[in-house]
């Protein structure tokens, strides 16, 4: 058997099959990602599904696509939006909460009788604060 590589079609060619098989391999990964990260699937499920994937993997992969692709789908636009949700919880925090117009005058207000701003601080801060 000859295995040289020799013209622009045959690398042409065996570039198709490595990028094929590569998709296969990442469609293969991402159903079992997908198997193992969903709740709803009870254990003989799980078990049942990964024996397929392991003994038919691609057939396998193809008939989990086929069956669940629609649910794999709205598990992972869920996990998204809880990331998303999570993130704005995250930046919320961090940001902290402005205190309400009344506490920051009040806090200018005992800083300019302890007489560490002037009048002119004071009434810039409390513009600041109106606004």
């Amino acid at each position: 058997m000859d295995t040289d590589i020799n013209t622009f079609w045959e690398v042409l060619l065996w570039s198709f099959w490595f990028f094929i098989w590569i998709a296969a391999i990442m469609i293969w990964f991402r159903c079992i990602f997908d198997l193992f990260s969903d709740p709803t699937t009870s254990g003989w499920g799980k078990v049942g599904w990964s024996l397929v994937l392991i003994f038919l993997p691609w057939l396998g992969a193809l008939i989990y696509l086929i069956v669940r692709g629609k649910s794999m789908g709205e598990r992972q636009m869920a996990a998204v939006a809880e990331a998303q949700r999570q993130q704005q919880e995250y930046i919320k925090s961090v940001a902290g909460t402005s205190a309400a117009p009344a506490d920051q005058i009040a806090s200018a207000k005992s800083l300019l009788d302890s007489g560490a701003i002037t009048q002119q601080e004071f009434d810039a801060l409390k513009a600041k604060a109106l606004t």
